[in-house]
C-alpha cells in the first residue's frame, strides 16, 4: 500500500470490487500528489475502467474508500466541481452542435457566463473545431466527437481530471494538442489521471505510472524507475517493461463490467 501523501489529490485505500463471484479489483490503493500526471496502465480487462469509475464516484466499491482533494467521492455535491471525467465512450447529444453541447455543460456545471464563453471559444479554437462548431455533432467524425468531449471534460476547470483513452480516434496533430494540454494543465497545479494503451504518450507526459494487472497494482513509480525494475533490458522502453510485467498477455480474467 502506498504511503499517505499530505497533499494527495487522489487517495484510494484497499479498493475492492466484485461482480457476483468474480473479483474485478482486489485491494487497489493509490496516493497521488496534486500537480501529478499519473499514467494508469494495464491490459484489457485488468480493471482500469472499473477503477476510474470508483475514483470518480460513478460506481461504489465492494469495500475500501476514495477521497479526491480530501472529499469522499460519496459526497457528489462537493465532488462534482472538483472532477472532470472523459470516459472511453463520451456522453454527447447528436442533435446538438459542439457549441451548444459546451454551453449546455457550462450551464450544468454553473460556469459563470463570461468564463464559459471565453473557455468555449478557446477550446473550439485550440482543438480545431471552430469551423464546425455550429454543425450537429451527429455529423462529426470520431476524432471531432472526441475533441468535443475532451473540451467538455475540462470546461469547468476541474482540480482533478480523469482521462480514459483521450486520444482515441485522433490524428497526430490532435494527439499532440492533447498531450501538450495535459502537461500544461498539470504544470498549472491540476492532477491528471491518464489511462491509455498508447505507452509512448505516457512515457512523454507522466510523472508516475501504475500498472494494473489481474485487479491489482503490480508496479508503481516514475516511468524510468518502473522500466529499470522490470529488467527489460538496457535500452528498454516503458512498453517493453509493461509487457514484461504483465507477461505479454491480455490479462482478461474479469471483464470490466459497468453498473
Amino acid at each position: 500500500m502506498p504511503s499517505t501523501t499530505p497533499n494527495a489529490a487522489i487517495e484510494a485505500t484497499d479498493l475492492r470490487k466484485a461482480y457476483g463471484s468474480e473479483v474485478a479489483l482486489d485491494g487497489v490503493s493509490l496516493s497521488i500528489p496534486s500537480g501529478t500526471v499519473y499514467g494508469f496502465l494495464g491490459p484489457n480487462g485488468a480493471g482500469k475502467t472499473t477503477t476510474m469509475r470508483l475514483l470518480t464516484g460513478l460506481s461504489r466499491p465492494s469495500s475500501g474508500t476514495v477521497r479526491v482533494r480530501g472529499v469522499p467521492v460519496t459526497d457528489r455535491r462537493k465532488l462534482a466541481p472538483l472532477v472532470g471525467y472523459l470516459p472511453e465512450t463520451p456522453p454527447l447529444y447528436d442533435e446538438f452542435s459542439a457549441r451548444e453541447q459546451l454551453e449546455y455543460v457550462a450551464d450544468l456545471r454553473d460556469v459563470p457566463r463570461e468564463d464559459a464563453h471565453r473557455r468555449i471559444e478557446e477550446y473550439l479554437d485550440r482543438f480545431d473545431l471552430t469551423a464546425d462548431a455550429d454543425r450537429r455533432i451527429g455529423t462529426y467524425s470520431k476524432g471531432m466527437r472526441q475533441k468535443t468531449a475532451f473540451a467538455q471534460s475540462v470546461l469547468h476547470d476541474p482540480d482533478v481530471l480523469f482521462l480514459d483513452e483521450p486520444t482515441a480516434g485522433l490524428d497526430p496533430k490532435a494527439v499532440r494538442r492533447i498531450r501538450e494540454f495535459v502537461v500544461e494543465y498539470a504544470d498549472a497545479g491540476a492532477t491528471v489521471f491518464l489511462s491509455t494503451h498508447i505507452l509512448p504518450i505516457v512515457e512523454a507526459v507522466a510523472d508516475a505510472v501504475g500498472v494494473l494487472f489481474d485487479g491489482r497494482v503490480v508496479a508503481e513509480g516514475a516511468p524510468e524507475a518502473v522500466t529499470a525494475r522490470a529488467e527489460a533490458g538496457e535500452n528498454a522502453s516503458l512498453e517493453d517493461a509493461f509487457l514484461e510485467i504483465t507477461g505479454g498477455g491480455d490479462g482478461s480474467r474479469v471483464a470490466e463490467a459497468e453498473e
